[in-house]
C-alpha cells in the first residue's frame, strides 16, 4: 500500500486495525445505520501499533508537561498587578500573526482573590453595538477540526463520548506535542488560568478532597459534583475505544493509548479546564456546536444579565462578540453565559452571579403508590401533564410555583368526592377543609425547614465570609451560593407563612419532631 503511515502492517494497515476495534450493529445515524460496540484492544496489539507508529514518526520526544492542580487557589502575588502577563502577550501576538483582525479588547492581569488572573478588557472606550472580537474559524477548536471529519465527529459524540470529553482528549494530546502544537500559546494560557473564572475559583470538580462537602454542606451542588465526577470517570473508560476509532487521533499522536498516557485525575483536571473554557455556538452544525475560542472564556467574563454573546457568523466564518453596552478602556468585558442557575455556573465555571435571574432550587413531590387513592390521583395528574413524582422550581422574588399547592392538596385528598372536586379545578383549586389545609401547609413548611437545617452556616456567617479579605476564592464562591440558596428557601417559607393559616402551620411544624409522615413526600 503506498502512502501508508504504518508500513509494517498488512494491506490497509490503520484501517484494518480500526476495523478490529468495533463491530457494526444497527442504529439510526442520519441517513446511515451505524453503531459502535466498545472494544479494548489487547496490550500486545497496542504495543505493536505503538512500535509501528514510532518507526513511522519523526516527532520530537514527548513533552513531560501535564495539566496540573495546585493545592489551593489563594496564590499570593503583588497587589501591583502587571498590565499583562508574558503568556497573554504571546497569545495575542500569535493570534494576530495567524490572521485574527485587530480586536478592540485585550488581556489584562487583574488581582482577584489573592492572585493575578488574565481577564479580557476593553482596549479602548467602547459603545454598545461595537464588534470587539473576531476570531476566524481556523483559530477556534471544534470537533470538526479534532476529527478532521464532520460525520465521524457527529457519530462519536452521538454514540460514545460527550463533546467535552473528545475536545479534552484532543487538547491533552496537543499539549504532549509541546511547542510543536499550533495551539501551544493558547494551551499555555489555559494552563495558567487553570480553569479559574473571573472570581479566581476553580470548579468544585477540582477542589481538594473534603472541601466540597465542607464548604457546600447542605447544598444540592454536593451531589451534582459527585454525579459529574462519576460521569467523567465513565467517559474516561471509553477513551481508548474512541482513540482507535478516530483516524486523526490514531495517526497524529503516536503516543500511549489514552488511559495509559493519562490518569483519571489528569483527565478530570483537563476536563474541568475545557469545561470552563467551552463556548456553545448557536445555529451551527453539531460538529461545531462546542468550541474553544481564544480570548473567550475563562478569559472573557460571564454574566447572567448581559445580552452580548459569542456568535458564529457564517458569511465571514468568524466567531464574533458584539457588546451590548458602553465600556470604558480597561473595564472587563462581559458575555452572556446562558440561562444557567448559579449551581451550574459554579460547577461549570467556578463563578456565582448574585444578580442571576435564573436561580432556582428544585423541590420534588412524590405521591406514594401505597396511597389507597393512588390510581385515581395518578389519573387526575396525568390529565394535567403531571406525574406521581413531580419537580417544582422555587425562585427568588417569585411566588410559589402555581401548581405546587394544588398538587399537595390533591395528594392530601382522602376521598373520591374530594378528588373529583379538586381535580376538576386543579390550578384554581380552593383550599381543602381547614384541618386538611393545615396539613398541606405543614407538609410544605416542614420540607423547607428541613432543607434549611441541612446547612452548617447561617446567612450572617455567609455574609461575613464574602467580605472577609482572608477568605480564599473557594470559600467566597461557596458562601455566595449558600446564601442565595438559603434566601430562596427562606423566601418560600415566608410565602407559606403569609397564606391563610400559614403562620400557625409554620409554628406547628417547628414544634413537630423531624420525620413526621405526610401523605406527600417532599424533598
Amino acid at each position: 500500500m503506498t502512502g501508508c503511515s504504518y508500513p509494517s502492517m498488512a494491506c490497509g494497515c490503520r484501517h484494518n486495525a480500526l476495523r478490529g476495534c468495533f463491530q457494526l450493529t444497527e442504529i439510526q445515524h442520519f441517513s446511515r445505520k451505524v453503531s459502535l460496540k466498545p472494544y479494548r484492544p489487547s496490550r500486545m496489539t497496542v504495543k505493536c501499533q505503538r512500535k509501528q507508529q514510532a518507526v513511522a514518526s519523526d516527532k520530537a520526544p514527548v513533552s513531560t508537561e501535564t495539566y496540573s492542580e495546585e493545592s489551593h487557589d489563594d496564590i499570593k502575588s503583588s497587589h501591583d498587578s502587571p498590565p499583562k502577563t508574558k503568556q497573554a502577550t504571546f497569545l495575542e501576538t500569535w493570534l494576530q500573526s495567524q490572521g485574527m483582525p485587530e480586536p478592540k479588547v485585550k488581556l489584562k492581569a487583574m488581582y482577584r482573590a489573592n492572585q493575578n488572573i488574565d481577564i479580557t478588557v476593553a482596549a479602548q472606550d467602547l459603545r454598545a453595538g461595537d464588534t470587539v472580537l473576531r476570531i476566524p474559524e481556523h483559530l477556534i477548536i471544534t470537533l470538526k477540526g479534532v476529527f478532521e471529519d464532520e460525520a465521524m465527529a457527529e457519530l462519536l459524540t452521538t454514540d460514545k463520548l460527550s463533546e467535552l470529553a473528545c475536545v479534552t482528549l484532543y487538547m491533552m494530546y496537543e499539549k504532549m506535542n509541546g511547542k510543536k502544537s499550533r495551539w501551544h500559546h493558547y494551551i499555555k494560557e489555559l494552563d495558567r488560568q487553570r480553569g479559574r473564572g473571573q472570581m479566581g475559583a476553580k470548579s468544585p470538580l477540582l477542589w481538594e478532597q473534603g472541601q466540597v462537602e465542607s464548604l457546600l454542606a447542605g447544598s444540592p451542588v454536593v451531589n451534582m459534583v459527585k454525579d459529574r465526577l462519576k460521569g467523567i470517570e465513565k467517559e474516561y473508560q471509553e477513551l481508548d475505544t474512541v482513540w482507535f476509532m478516530a483516524g486523526s487521533l490514531f495517526r497524529n499522536y503516536p503516543y500511549d493509548i489514552p488511559t495509559e498516557a493519562f490518569s483519571l485525575q489528569l483527565f478530570t483536571q483537563a476536563f474541568a479546564t475545557v469545561q470552563a473554557s467551552i463556548v456553545h455556538l448557536q445555529d451551527v452544525t453539531l460538529s461545531k456546536r462546542f468550541a474553544l475560542v481564544p480570548l473567550g472564556p475563562p478569559l472573557l467574563s460571564y454574566s447572567s444579565t448581559s445580552k452580548a454573546m459569542l456568535k458564529y457568523d457564517s458569511s465571514s466564518r468568524e466567531v464574533r462578540l458584539i457588546v451590548d453596552r458602553d465600556y470604558k478602556e480597561g473595564e472587563p468585558v462581559f458575555a452572556w453565559c446562558g440561562p444557567q442557575p448559579n449551581s451550574r455556573l459554579l460547577l461549570n465555571y467556578g463563578i456565582v452571579d448574585e444578580q442571576n435571574p435564573n436561580d432556582k432550587m428544585t423541590i420534588t413531590a412524590t405521591i406514594p403508590n401505597s396511597d389507597p387513592l393512588f390510581p385515581q390521583k395518578r389519573y387526575l395528574l396525568q390529565q394535567h401533564n403531571m406525574s406521581s413524582q413531580q419537580s417544582f422550581q422555587l425562585q427568588r422574588h417569585h411566588d410559589l410555583p402555581p401548581n405546587l399547592l394544588p398538587y399537595l392538596r390533591l395528594g392530601h385528598c382522602t376521598s373520591s368526592d374530594e378528588l373529583r372536586q379538586h381535580g376538576a379545578f386543579f390550578q384554581d383549586s380552593a383550599a381543602l377543609p381547614p384541618q386538611q389545609e393545615a396539613q398541606v401547609l405543614q407538609n410544605l413548611a416542614s420540607c423547607l425547614q428541613q432543607r434549611l437545617q441541612r446547612y452548617r452556616t447561617s446567612q450572617a456567617e455567609d455574609d461575613a465570609v464574602v467580605v472577609d479579605p482572608r477568605a480564599g476564592p473557594r470559600e467566597k464562591v461557596a458562601a455566595r451560593l449558600l446564601r442565595i440558596e438559603k434566601s430562596i428557601l427562606s423566601g418560600a417559607l415566608e410565602k407559606v407563612a403569609n397564606l391563610p393559616g400559614g403562620t400557625e402551620a409554620v409554628q406547628a411544624t417547628c414544634q413537630k419532631e423531624q420525620g413526621s409522615i405526610f401523605p406527600v413526600k417532599l424533598v
